[in-house]
């Protein structure tokens, strides 16, 4: 059984341009990082991935693989993705739930939400595991801070859903209360189940970013019209 959700029923006004750059920079990114020797990427994940180890000076890399200070590794690891799997998951997510929150944020206040809820996903997971030597890579923190966001301001806009089961395929509109409620349910049984050494998903870094988009959206968001707070989560038009 499979569920992927592809679009939303949210229409904007504004083209998300912050939304699309952080896609392209991503995307371009990780398509020069395939055609790389598989040393030089690892060597990019040892240097440019949030390594909480470092970050808290429990340890150090050796000299070729210092490049940048740690505390930007915070930053830098928001851009880098595992695989394929990795990169088009999150720029999905944020292709269809970042262009809402950048309208109704603006997009400099998007740019400090997006780093924001980042940061505090990347400390969450390096908190659970300080001493861990482990690279931490991808966007999914700061994008789970938008789809926090999200949750609160879009409750009940429709999200359509790819659900494959077998040879049995079909695109489903749900609420997005329902499938970002879903969501972060599975990343806190999935953090219960995880083992923190052996590496793999960061699902602290998820619910960490999750919580903070939730909390940072109420205090940044722009206040709406009553006509605007009708319409918004129940437009019927599709992207």
């Amino acid at each position: 059984m499979f569920f992927f959700p592809f679009a939303d029923e949210n229409p904007t006004n504004k083209k998300p341009i912050i939304s699309w750059l952080i896609i392209f920079f991503c995307s371009s990114i990780f398509l020069n990082q395939i055609f790389e020797p598989t040393y030089i990427t690892e060597q990019t994940f040892l240097s440019f991935g949030m390594i909480p180890a470092i970050l808290f000076g429990y340890s150090e890399l050796s000299g070729p693989l210092k490049i940048i200070p740690p505390f930007l590794s915070i930053f830098t690891s928001m851009f880098l993705h595992g695989g394929w799997m990795h990169i088009i998951g999150n720029m999905t997510y944020l292709y269809i739930f970042g262009d809402n929150i950048e309208e109704r944020l603006g997009k400099l206040k998007f740019i400090i939400f997006y780093l924001f809820t980042g940061i505090v996903a990347a400390l969450t997971q390096a908190i659970i595991d300080p001493t861990s030597t482990i690279p931490m890579i991808g966007a999914s923190g700061a994008i789970s801070g938008v789809l926090g966001g999200y949750l609160v301001l879009f409750p009940r806009a429709k999200i359509k859903v790819l659900f494959w089961f077998i040879i049995f395929i079909k695109v489903i509109k749900i609420r997005a209360f329902i499938v970002l409620g879903g969501w972060i349910i599975i990343q806190f049984i999935s953090f219960n189940g995880a083992d923190l050494n052996s590496g793999g998903v960061a699902y602290a870094a998820h619910i960490g970013g999750f919580i903070s988009g939730i909390f940072l959206i109420n205090l940044m968001k722009n206040k709406t019209t009553k006509k605007n707070k009708i319409i918004d989560g129940s437009v019927p038009n599709s992207k």
